[in-house]
């Protein structure tokens, strides 16, 4: 590998940690010595990269820095348009746009035109159509924008639910993650009638009262607790 290239994968590296890296775990990932990482960061850090942090600390990249735009490889940039493709086929209209103008502004930003290549990349997710082609909605995906929107906000919901043995029931939650599998969305909340965790599936919701609220704690707390009492990888 060049050493440029080795300085790309170096920043990206770095760009994907939001707490502070140690030279030996960066160099246990690209495969090089501590003292090839260490003299990397130094010519990073004379080239004006963004970097904060020192030896047997550990180095991070400084928030809110601008990065210049990087090329992408061949894998990187397959697995952009894969992402995207399948985010288009969820239902949900706001996250649809939102990533065909993603991959528009990573088209854009990067030094040479990429929409050529990502137009002939050849991995697809299939739609799923039945045999007229046309694509049944389902009733539920319109409140996957109003629950995106009170996760983000950190907003109450009150929810009119229907539960697996067909009870309706009134919840208000406070929501801090959503989970995408094939054909199903499930919303992690607290549930304030329960007072404590709950899951819910959006297709079980028969209707969505947004509140101006915030709820009383913060969404990253409520989802390390989360995390830690289902053991899920917070890098997951």
């Amino acid at each position: 590998m060049s050493r440029s290239g080795r300085l790309f994968l170096l920043m990206d590296a770095m760009r994907a940690r939001r707490v502070p890296v140690t030279a030996a775990q960066l160099a246990q990932q690209l495969g090089v010595s501590e003292r090839t990482i260490y003299r990397d960061i130094q010519t990073l850090a004379e080239l004006g990269a963004p970097l904060q942090g020192e030896a047997g600390i550990g180095y991070v990249l400084r928030r809110g820095a601008f990065l210049p735009p990087l090329m992408f490889c061949a894998d990187e940039l397959e697995a952009l348009v894969l992402g995207a493709r399948w985010v288009r086929r969820q239902g949900d209209a706001g996250l649809a746009q939102a990533a065909s103008n993603a991959l528009a502004k990573i088209a854009a930003a990067s030094p040479r035109d990429l929409r050529d290549s990502m137009a002939e990349t050849s991995l697809w997710v299939p739609l799923g159509r039945p045999a007229d082609g046309a694509q049944p909605a389902d009733p539920a995906d319109r409140y996957v924008q109003p629950v995106r929107e009170a996760i983000r906000y950190e907003q109450k919901l009150t929810l009119a639910y229907q539960d697996e043995y067909g009870s309706a029931t009134s919840r208000t939650v406070w929501p801090f993650a959503l989970a995408f599998f094939e054909g199903k969305r499930l919303l992690a909340a607290w549930c304030e009638l329960r007072g404590d965790y709950r899951h819910f599936r959006i297709d079980r919701i028969a209707s969505v009262q947004q509140h101006e609220e915030r709820y009383p704690t913060r969404r990253h707390a409520l989802l390390d607790t989360w995390r830690k009492a289902h053991d899920i990888d917070p890098e997951s």
